[in-house]
C-alpha cells in the first residue's frame, strides 16, 4: 500500500500528515486503500530499480542530466519547464468550449447514452469499421449512429459505464464477464464566497489539506480547501473570496452524498475553524460526483488487464483516460494525446495494407 511504502522509507508520521491528506486531495483516496504501483508507478520503480528513493531520485537526476549534456541540451536550469498550477478566464470549462469548437458543433452529441458498439469484423481480418446506437432525445444523434460507420473508438467511460453496454463482434456478442466491479470514490465539491472582512484569518497561498487525524481530532468534515481567488484573482470580485472546498472520499463516503443545505453547514463551520470566517457565505455551489476518482487499489491489475483485453481482442478499440493511465488532469491530458496518436497509426495501417 501507499501507507506502508511510505511509513518503510521516512516513519508513520510522514504517512499521518503529509501522504495522508495529499492522496485525499488528489484521489480521494487514503493511503492504506491505494496501492503504490498504480497510485505513484514513478516511485515504485524508483525502488525497484535503486533499492532507495533518496539514492534512486538524485542518481536518475544525474542520468538525466548526462543524456542532456550527451545530446546538446539546455544547461541545468535553462530552458527548463517549470510546474505550476494553471487555469483560464472563466475556468477549466475553457479548455471544454475550445475543444468543442475544434471538433464542431454537429460532430458532439450532448445527452446521448451509448447502448451498443458492433465492431464489424471478424476472426481473421481486421475492422472495417464501428456501428454505434445510442440513446437520445436528439434525433439527430440517433440518425447519425444509425447511418454511419466509424472507423475507431476511443473509450473514455468509466469501467463500471462500461459494463452496462452490450459489445458485438462480427455479429456475434462480446461478452464483458472479464471485466472487475471497480471501486469509485464519491465526491462533493462545494464552491462559496464571503466577503473579505468577514475572514477574519485569511492564508495566504494554494490553499489546505487536512489530515484524517486532525479531522478526527478537531472535529472537522472536509478533506481540504482551495483558495481559488487567490490562486487566480480574477475568480471573484475584489471585495470576496473564493474558496473550493472537497467533501467524501474513502475516509467519508457517505457524507459526499449529503443534501446541499448539510455540506453547507459543514463547510462554513470548517472555514470558521481554519480561518476565522463569519457570517453567511454570499454564493455556493455545490456538485456532486458519485463515481468521481476509480480506487488504484491493490488488485487494480485486473481492471488494466480488462482494459488491454478490450484493446487486443475488438480492432480499432482504444481506451483512454483516468481508469488507465493516472488521475491528474496532466495524465489525462497525455493519455489522450497518446491514444490519439495511437490511433492515427492505426488508421495509417489501415490505408497501407489496402494500397
Amino acid at each position: 500500500s501507499v501507507g506502508s511504502f511510505f511509513e518503510r522509507h521516512f516513519g508513520r508520521e510522514v504517512v499521518d500528515y503529509l501522504i495522508d491528506p495529499f492522496v485525499a486531495g488528489t484521489s480521494a483516496g487514503d493511503p492504506e486503500s491505494l496501492s503504490i504501483r498504480h497510485a505513484f508507478p514513478g516511485l515504485w520503480n524508483l525502488e525497484k530499480k535503486y533499492g532507495s528513493l533518496i539514492v534512486g531520485a538524485i542518481l536518475s537526476k544525474l542520468t538525466a542530466k548526462g543524456d542532456s549534456s550527451k545530446k546538446g541540451g539546455a544547461s541545468s536550469g535553462k530552458g527548463r519547464s517549470k510546474r505550476a498550477s494553471f487555469s483560464f478566464h472563466g475556468g477549466m470549462q475553457t479548455l471544454v468550449d475550445a475543444l468543442h469548437k475544434e471538433v464542431g458543433d454537429s460532430n458532439v452529441k450532448l445527452g446521448t447514452q451509448v447502448l451498443s458498439l458492433a465492431c464489424n469484423c471478424d476472426e481473421l481480418s481486421a475492422s472495417d469499421g464501428w456501428s454505434i446506437f445510442v440513446d437520445s432525445k436528439d434525433a439527430s444523434s440517433k440518425e447519425l449512429a444509425k447511418n454511419q460507420s466509424f472507423d475507431a473508438v476511443i473509450m473514455t467511460a468509466p469501467l463500471s459505464n462500461v459494463q452496462r453496454m452490450r459489445f458485438t463482434k462480427g455479429g456475434a456478442p462480446f461478452v464483458l464477464d472479464f471485466l472487475p466491479k471497480v471501486d469509485y470514490l464519491p465526491l462533493s465539491l462545494m464552491v462559496t464566497a464571503f466577503k473579505k472582512e468577514d475572514v477574519k484569518r485569511p492564508l495566504e497561498g494554494f490553499g489546505v489539506l487536512i489530515p484524517f487525524k486532525e479531522q478526527q481530532k478537531h472535529g472537522l468534515k472536509t478533506l481540504g480547501t482551495l483558495f481559488s481567488s487567490m490562486m487566480f484573482p480574477d475568480r471573484a470580485p475584489n471585495d470576496q473570496y473564493l474558496f473550493t472546498t472537497f467533501i467524501g472520499g474513502s475516509h467519508n463516503r457517505d457524507l459526499a452524498g449529503a443534501p446541499t443545505a448539510i455540506l453547507k453547514q459543514f463547510v462554513t463551520s470548517d472555514l470558521t475553524k481554519l480561518l476565522g470566517v463569519v457570517g453567511q457565505p454570499t454564493f455556493v455551489k455545490h456538485i456532486h460526483w458519485r463515481n468521481a476518482f476509480p480506487l488504484y487499489g491493490h488488485d487494480y491489475d485486473s481492471a488494466l488487464e480488462a482494459i488491454g483485453k478490450m484493446e487486443s481482442d475488438l480492432p480499432g478499440f482504444f481506451y483512454a483516460g483516468n481508469n488507465k493511465d493516472g488521475l491528474a488532469v496532466g495524465n489525462v491530458i497525455a493519455s489522450g494525446s497518446n491514444t490519439a496518436d495511437l490511433v492515427i497509426s492505426y488508421l495509417e495501417s489501415g490505408i497501407k495494407q489496402v494500397s
